[in-house]
């Protein structure tokens, strides 16, 4: 037993060294003044990843944990790990700011040294000079866009089911509660052949728990006039019939003339799609999708019609691969500023400087985000048109920096 676990032991010890020294070898091949500049920019960004994270984890779930502990009784064991679970999401928010606040710290005091102007004196203009922040700014998206899509989704997800089973509260794996679907149109006129398009059937049931929908209404406007209302203790979709089946309500149809009828049933079948429920295994809150999961819930809302959520998840695909782009344009603003040969911010000014830097680029995104959802932009223009302006700007204090 002592040989097979020596024999392991040595293979990965083994490992380690050629893996070592291969990295060793990579490393020795990048140019010297690029190494030294990562070297310059690595430092800086660790502190920021830090401080921001710490900062955002703070505001955003610490106080709710320890609230949850002293009025709730949630065991400090369960707090750390809901904790450690959400953390992946405030990396993510923490990578490009960090980006920034490293770049425009690490060349600024590069140049308060008086080093950058020892790089011009031998030649090195500033666009040379911020490659490598450019270099990391594309490892730091590449980082952001694998945590955003692979990690958060699944972490998130798993810090509400401890936390809610800790508190007590029932977590079913299939998810749903308050699952609201609406279906948009053609309403045929009973009397004339003419026909509109509008709200046809609006689906609400207040969970989805083992396959079943549960305390379902369903709103039906499809015939012009009339408005029907099914209430059911629970709904089940019958891929036989391709029809749900909903069991032990009742019927009330208005007609437009006022009269009301009443039905009772055991067993119903109402022809509308399986979307509620492929919309319930979804999570509600489109920073909680990858990006497969978004494109699904997008072309549910436009199979169904709902012209505006369609929208709003097209607006939030886009924003998928925007956020990691804030790396890039913060590290290309933050260098370019930072290699100025008049820049000598100390680490209060340039941290104070980052913070207005974020404040602009995030105010930008959020203004456009909503123009896209309103309507008033498309969708990767409301989402990109922040990165291309900031791009430009970056470029515009590149061109500053290189005279």
């Amino acid at each position: 037993m002592n040989n097979i676990f020596n024999d392991i032991l040595n293979l990965v010890t083994s490992y380690l060294k050629k893996s070592s020294r291969l990295i060793l070898k990579k490393w020795n091949s990048i140019p010297l003044l690029d190494r030294w500049l990562l070297n310059e920019l690595i430092s800086p960004l660790f502190f920021a990843i830090a401080a921001f994270t710490v900062v955002s984890l703070s505001v955003g779930v610490m106080f709710d944990l320890v609230r949850k502990i002293v009025e709730f009784g949630l065991p400090f064991a369960t707090a750390i790990h809901v904790l450690i679970l959400r953390l992946p999401g405030f990396l993510v928010i923490s990578f490009p700011m960090a980006m920034l606040m490293a770049s425009l710290l690490a060349y600024s005091k590069l140049s308060a040294n008086s080093e950058l102007k020892a790089l011009r004196s031998l030649g090195v203009n500033a666009k040379r000079m911020i490659v490598p922040a450019l270099v990391l700014s594309f490892i730091m998206t590449s980082l952001t866009f694998i945590f955003n899509d692979l990690i958060v989704p699944h972490s998130n997800r798993r810090a509400e089911i401890v936390l809610k089973s800790s508190l007590g509260k029932a977590i079913s794996t299939e998810k749903g509660k308050d699952i609201i679907y609406s279906r948009f149109g053609r309403i045929e006129s009973t009397e004339t052949e003419e026909s509109s398009k509008g709200l046809t059937q609006l689906f609400y049931a207040k969970e989805f728990k083992k396959s079943a929908m549960k305390d379902v209404t369903v709103l039906d406007f499809s015939k012009f006039g009339y408005t029907q209302m099914l209430v059911s203790k629970a709904a089940i979709w019958n891929n036989k019939e391709s029809k749900w089946e909903f069991l032990k309500g009742k019927i009330l149809t208005l007609s437009p003339n006022g009269s009301t009828t009443t039905a009772q049933f055991e067993r119903y079948f109402y022809p509308l799609s399986a979307a509620p429920e492929r919309l319930a295994s979804l999570p509600k809150d489109a920073n909680d999708m990858n990006v497969l999961e978004a494109l699904r819930a997008q072309k549910l809302y436009s199979d169904a019609g709902n012209i505006k959520e369609s929208r709003r998840m097209k607006v939030r695909i886009q924003e998928k691969f925007t956020l990691p782009m804030a790396c890039i344009v913060f590290g290309l603003i933050g260098s370019s500023i930072g290699a100025m040969p008049s820049s000598t911010k100390n680490g209060s000014q340039g941290f104070g400087l980052s913070v207005i830097l974020i404040l602009i680029y995030y105010v930008l995104s959020f203004s456009f985000s909503s123009l896209g959802v309103k309507g008033s932009l498309s969708p990767f223009f409301a989402a990109w048109l922040p990165v291309f302006i900031s791009l430009f700007g970056g470029g515009f204090l590149l061109k500053q920096a290189s005279r």
